[in-house]
């Protein structure tokens, strides 16, 4: 048998290019005919063999040509169970070309990576069908409709579990009451007999079966006979062995011994019925799972109103372009991405960042998709529309989190590849056992104990275990503000042992500002401020804004300065009113012979607290001194003190000078200091400090990508830059950096949950399988009811959802759940 396999090379521009692609792809093992087609892009590889595409891509990339990938999103109709999720990813990853496949029980979605060319959406949507799924490709605007699924799944389910309900009930009080209420047995004598009683049951089972319970049967049983069977197969299985067996008794019991007729239309009968109520309960609970992000997606107003020849035209947010002015009333909500360009007021962001204050904004500043203006009316300018606004940014990030994999899951995934039909074996070596090996009547003992195994066992809990407290926490981090761009940065986070921050802007606010003025003997503030705001006007420094921005405030007149020089390293110098002014560090003063006096002492003082000294001095006289300082951020000491609290060590990576850099970590409690450090340093610190277990690094600016990457796990101040938010993992869409111990605790509580739910779900079916098999009959005489069983078994899926669901509680500043 022989397989090829088509690809999008990107790269190739001449006919060197295609020889090279051609005998890297030749090299592979197993690799016969290969065609490289410069005018159309594409390769494509023949294998003798099953075709392997990641062998394919890897050649193509190492060759310098790698391949063009595409990555779609599916939605996946008719899984209930972990068995169900490894026969979808299996047929999606035999397709060829496909990368990766992670299916999501608790989303019903599925997230295909796969070679450009070597197949196509419609084929993987096609490739599940074939597997007895369906499948559509996922729109960008279907992912929030999720909730609405769920409600409408719900709505179905429960129909159809009241209509069993009402048919049920009659059997159970028919097949029951009789037992416990020798009155009524008496009249049930009298009236319709014990084999009337049987006919009546079987006439409201046999509605229950194939009306609510035909979805059992119409997904069970064409998975029985293609050898893949899953949780509707043991439904399926269950219940019609117990129906047809009690028909047998009831229509044809002389094919039975007299000791064996009895009937178990109850069983079958309230076996769909609980389960259905399992699953209108889990289908509640999934929509409980989604609403952070409903509400996320709710946000965006559909309507909005754009000035368009100086007139409010109401409009639908989907007409908008980048450039309309659209005006915003009091109390209305924004409904795309913009720069405010008329009026000043406050706008609610807290639905975007979890920060509950609202947000000062004027012209020039940037407004987001749903956020919500308060008292004033404002005109802002459009930038962005639909998949590029932060909010849609926001929601396509939680969604991919919520689809992803997490590395516990490998476990998982090992076992219910195997789980059902070792069930099904289990459940045939009990009813063998019970048959020859039992007591009489051993063929009702062999049904009951073979339908027990084959319902308790259902892996339902199994499969949604971890991807429910993935889905569940990754949306209360969106509503906190924590985004996880990867799922798998859940696992990882939970995990780490130290957190190392960048300083500016990160644990400082990223703006200097002045804090301290010492003039010298004989000059006034105003004075020496005047001439040093003149010097730093021909300054572009970060130090020069915030000398500048003090001179304003004070409403000092500033006067013009000529033949402005800067003094690398040193400072920067200029002439003002004939004067020259030289502005700068002790270095800079001594060099120009100037007396630095007692204010050297001042300077010294200022850098032990973390403060940059700047004098100044005219025409070789000391004018004064003055301190800047970038301040610590409102909320740094305290997540310092969290982050501890919780266990973890911290660590300050910092460009600044040592002295200042280990004042800030002393007032802040950080741990240990690395100071003087260019962008390529961090990455080395980094490597060095994950001596001691697994490290996060928290930045903000464009210097700190390399050091995101290069953490076990990267987190970006959502008020950074966009290239260390692409880099990192984890977004943190407030400046505070608090919000990194609320992620830590988030992640933690995450992985918690997972641990309880996969401690029940495997817990469960070890404990009970025996029990159901009947092992404690020796002992009490105990052989479990296939009634109970199927109670145990929905009530263990609802116990995994309702544990997933308590995560939709944790608050920010909590370490757990």
């Amino acid at each position: 048998m022989t397989e090829e396999i088509t690809v999008t090379v990107d790269g190739m521009t001449c006919a060197s290019c295609v020889g090279r692609v051609e005998r890297s792809l030749k090299a592979l093992p197993d690799v016969g005919a290969v065609a490289v087609n410069l005018a159309t892009g594409r390769a494509r590889v023949e294998f003798g063999g099953r075709a392997d595409s990641g062998a394919v891509v890897r050649a193509l990339a190492k060759a310098g040509y790698p391949a063009r990938e595409e990555i779609v999103q599916l939605e996946i109709e008719g899984m209930t169970c972990a068995s169900c999720v490894g026969r979808v990813e299996r047929a999606l990853k035999a397709q060829p070309g496909v990368l990766e496949a992670a299916v999501n029980l608790a989303t019903n979605g599925a997230r295909v990576r796969f070679a450009e060319g070597a197949t196509t959406a419609s084929e993987l949507a096609t490739a599940v069908g074939k597997a007895g799924y369906g499948a559509h490709v996922r729109r960008d605007s279907e992912g929030p409709a999720a909730v609405d699924r769920h409600v409408a799944e719900e709505a179905v389910l429960r129909r159809r579990f009241l209509v069993a309900l009402v048919l049920s009930v009659p059997v159970v009080i028919l097949a029951m009451g009789a037992h416990m209420v020798p009155a009524f047995h008496h009249w049930l004598m009298r009236t319709a007999g014990e084999n009337g009683s049987a006919v009546i049951q079987s006439v409201l089972t046999a509605v229950v079966l194939f009306g609510p319970g035909r979805l059992f049967l119409t997904k069970g049983l064409p998975a029985l006979l293609r050898g893949a069977p899953e949780m509707n197969s043991l439904v399926a299985l269950g219940s019609l062995a117990a129906f047809l067996y009690s028909l047998v008794a009831t229509y044809l019991p002389g094919l039975l011994p007299e000791a064996a007729r009895a009937v178990y239309f109850e069983a079958a009968a309230s076996i769909v019925t609980l389960i259905l109520m399992g699953r209108m309960l889990e289908a509640r609970a999934r929509g409980r799972a989604g609403e952070a992000i409903a509400k996320l997606a709710g946000l965006r107003p559909d309507r909005a109103t754009v000035v368009r020849d100086g007139a409010p035209v109401d409009v639908a947010t989907d007409d908008l372009r980048p450039g309309d002015l659209v005006q915003l009333k009091p109390g209305e909500r924004v409904a795309v991405d913009g720069v405010v360009r008329e009026g000043a007021g406050f706008i609610d962001e807290s639905m975007l960042t979890g920060e509950p204050m609202p947000v000062e904004k004027g012209v020039g500043d940037a407004v987001s998709a749903g956020t919500v203006n308060g008292t004033s009316v404002l005109r802002f300018e459009v930038r962005a529309t639909g998949a590029d606004t932060a909010l849609a940014r926001i929601l396509k990030l939680v969604e991919e989190a919520q689809g992803t994999k997490l590395p516990v899951e490998a476990l998982v995934d090992r076992i219910t590849m195997w789980f059902v039909p070792v069930v099904m074996v289990l459940a045939a070596l009990a009813a063998a056992g019970w048959f020859f090996l039992g007591p009489d009547p051993a063929l009702p003992h062999a049904l009951v104990a073979g339908i027990s195994v084959l319902i308790i066992a259902c892996p339902c809990a199994m499969g949604l275990a971890t991807p429910m407290s993935v889905m569940v926490g990754s949306g209360r981090g969106a509503e906190m503000g924590v985004l996880f761009r990867r799922g798998d940065a859940l696992q990882g986070l939970a995990d780490v042992r130290l957190v190392a921050f960048d300083k500016t802007g990160t644990l400082t606010e990223g703006h200097p500002i002045l804090t301290d003025l010492w003039a010298a003997e004989g000059v006034s503030e105003a004075e020496m401020l005047a001439k040093a705001a003149a010097v730093e006007t021909g300054s572009e420094h970060p130090l020069a804004r915030a000398v500048l921005a003090e001179a304003q405030a004070r409403g000092l007149e500033v006067a013009q300065a000529a033949g402005g020089r800067a003094l690398p390293g040193r400072g920067y110098r200029a002439e003002v009113g004939g004067q020259v002014v030289l502005i700068g560090n002790a270095a800079a003063m001594v060099a120009e012979g100037v007396s630095l006096g007692a204010l050297e002492a001042r300077a010294i003082e200022a850098a032990d607290q973390g403060k940059t000294p700047i004098f100044v001095a005219e025409g070789g006289r000391l004018l004064g001194l003055m301190a800047v300082a970038d301040p610590e951020k409102a909320g740094a000491a305290t997540a310092i003190a969290r982050l501890h609290g919780m266990g973890i060590r911290t660590a300050m990576l910092s460009g600044d000078t040592e002295r200042t850099a280990k004042a800030i970590a002393a007032r802040l409690g950080i741990d240990r200091v690395e100071a003087g450090l260019l962008p390529g340093d961090k990455v080395k610190a980094l490597k060095a400090l994950a001596a001691g277990g697994k490290v996060a690094f928290v930045g903000d600016g464009i210097n700190d990508a390399p050091a995101l990457a290069a953490a076990d796990v990267g987190i970006a101040m959502g008020s950074g830059t966009d290239v260390a938010i692409a880099t990192a993992e984890v977004v943190l869409m407030r400046g505070d950096p608090g919000s990194v111990a609320d992620a830590i605790g988030l992640s933690r509580a995450t992985l918690s949950n997972i641990r309880q739910n996969l401690f029940w779900a495997f817990g469960y079916n070890a404990a009970l399988i025996p029990v159901a098999a009947g092992v404690l009959y020796p002992l009490n005489g105990m052989l479990l009811s296939p009634v109970l069983a199927s109670a145990a078994m929905a009530l263990s899926s609802v116990f995994v959802v309702t544990n997933a669901l308590r995560l939709r509680r944790f608050r920010a500043g909590s370490g757990a759940d």
